[in-house]
């Protein structure tokens, strides 16, 4: 590609939907490349899967806070995500709530995966959420970000069954699954410019 779609992946976990996002740039499902991944966890897994990949990857320190970046760090984040030309910024398991100088910085063009279906179940530990509650249809969806809590506007939603026997690691496991191809596909399409947003829908356009 001569002028990549250029992609900035930020989490703070194992980073298996950084690996799946990865092996599907590689098999040339999605027209992007991964510019940089940045993470608030020093050793996290994320880190280590793009380093294997020779791909730049940066810790930087949070801030004082638990759940939000500190003025600095915020900074920071956005400095490198700026540096590194980014068309696009990916959540894959980022587990700080980004606020309004992010947001602004990067205006429709951060989007995140939630592991169920959006506007149910918002906040954490959505698949225990759902097996509390009873449901018989979880899954996940990839939206974009604003400043609510898992409420920007939604892309994409894949369903997924739950099972009688499912434990809240069997449910979180296919729920995985789950996201780690649907969330390809939603860059994809992004990538090739087959998404708008009108109001609170997304709509998809094949070019």
């Amino acid at each position: 590609m001569s002028n990549p779609f250029r992609i900035g992946i930020l989490g703070s976990g194992k980073g298996s939907n950084f690996v799946a996002i990865a092996d599907a740039i590689a098999a040339g499902k999605v027209p992007a490349q991964i510019a940089i991944v940045l993470s608030d966890v020093e050793t996290a897994g994320i880190l280590a899967h793009a380093r294997e990949r020779n791909i730049a990857a940066q810790y930087i320190p949070p801030g004082p806070f638990r759940t939000k970046l500190g003025e600095e760090a915020e900074r920071a984040f956005v400095s490198a995500l700026r540096v590194a030309d980014v068309d696009l910024i990916v959540l894959a398991g980022f587990m700080r709530v980004l606020k309004g100088d992010f947001l602004r910085a990067f205006e429709n063009r951060i989007i995140n995966i939630h592991p169920s279906l959006l506007p149910s179940f918002p906040g954490l530990e959505s698949w225990k959420q759902a097996l509390d509650h009873g449901v018989k249809v979880t899954g996940c969806t990839v939206h974009f970000v604003d400043a609510g809590v898992d409420a920007g506007p939604i892309i994409g939603q894949q369903t997924v069954p739950v099972l009688d026997n499912d434990t809240l690691e069997s449910l979180h496991q296919r729920i995985h699954a789950a996201e780690h191809q649907l969330y390809p596909e939603c860059i994809a399409a992004i990538a090739r410019g087959e998404t708008s947003i009108i109001g609170r829908r997304v709509i998809w356009r094949k070019k």
